[in-house]
């Protein structure tokens, strides 16, 4: 069924009240987060030798938007399944999120980021999922799963709180990595794409 014109109808008040929902769940999401996980996070992404990023769907496009992120650092990222992405090895870092962490293009790749010696770094709500298995670095997200309709967690549609979660996680890792360098934002400017 297609929502139409006389039943879906949007007002001002109603998207202000949306907008101050989708924040206080975030906000809900933030002041429950182990820092301790992130900062983890943060060094596993400094000390590797070559960041590389995967995911499905909506967290794929998140980190995408952080491979963006961290290649204006200066460091070489790399997202997988990209035409030029070449093979991961010893030193690299894999870092994938997936909410339920059972994804299992997302499993697959933490597999074989780890037989080829690399780490494995992993964003997820399930704790106990294979992805958290393989993680050397684990941040756990306190977010409903995309196929928990029902959660008391979230009253946003299917994972959405999850994927503003990574945003948030991601962002803040650049944002620490950044300040640490001390580095100038045009120095980063510099790095960012020139053949839009």
């Amino acid at each position: 069924m297609n929502v139409s014109e006389e039943t879906a109808t949007a007002t001002a008040d109603g998207v202000a009240v949306n907008a101050s929902l989708i924040l206080a769940e975030l906000a809900g999401v933030a002041s429950d987060l182990d820092y301790g996980q992130v900062a983890r996070l943060a060094e596993e992404v400094r000390s590797a030798d070559r960041v590389f990023l995967a995911g499905a769907g909506r967290s794929g496009l998140v980190l995408r938007m952080a491979a963006m992120r961290l290649m204006h650092l200066g460091l070489t990222v790399h997202v997988a399944g990209d035409t030029t992405t070449p093979a991961i090895t010893d030193g690299d870092l894999l870092l994938v999120a997936s909410g339920s962490g059972t994804t299992s293009g997302v499993v697959k790749a933490a597999q074989t980021a780890l037989a080829a010696g690399a780490r494995v770094a992993a964003i997820t709500t399930n704790p106990s999922s294979a992805v958290a298995g393989f993680a050397d670095a684990l941040v756990v997200v306190p977010a409903a799963r995309k196929t928990d309709h029902g959660s008391t967690l979230s009253r946003q549609y299917s994972g959405s709180l999850f994927e503003q979660s990574v945003l948030l996680v991601t962002e803040s890792v650049f944002q620490s990595l950044w300040e640490a360098t001390a580095e100038p934002a045009e120095k980063l400017w510099l790095r960012h794409a020139n053949l839009e």
